[in-house]
């Protein structure tokens, strides 16, 4: 911090320099940016996909579901992706978890990949 603060005022950290930094990079609530954590169950087709969420709409439990049964690899962590922003998903995925309702399955959800089930875990616009 200090040594790019440096670099940019020519080697001098006057109090313009070092308010102007604190300014342009002091996080604020506009420019935090939306994040999100889902877990999801990835199968090849919508028909699979239908039956597990309709399995886990009786009662199964959706990560144990996702380690049978998804082809993820995130599936062994019961589906869990993290957390992730805007644009780091395919466009499909990013739509359901940016504007989903929080604990539901969301689905079936076709992407390149494949159909998917989404749980959207925590969201922060």
């Amino acid at each position: 911090m200090q040594a790019t603060m440096v670099a940019e005022t020519g080697g001098q950290a006057t109090t313009s320099a070092i308010s102007l930094y604190q300014t342009t990079t002091k996080p604020n609530q506009e420019t935090i940016m939306a994040t999100a954590s889902a877990r999801h169950i990835l199968v090849e087709t919508e028909e699979a996909c239908q039956d597990l969420k309709d399995q886990i709409e009786k009662g199964q439990d959706f990560g144990a579901i996702a380690a049978e049964f998804s082809s993820c690899p995130s599936g062994k962590s019961g589906g869990a992706l993290g957390t992730f922003s805007p644009g780091q998903m395919v466009k499909e995925f990013d739509e359901v978890v940016f504007s989903g309702e929080l604990g539901k399955v969301h689905g079936p959800v076709k992407t390149q990949f494949g159909y998917h089930l989404i749980e959207i875990t925590q969201r922060v616009d």
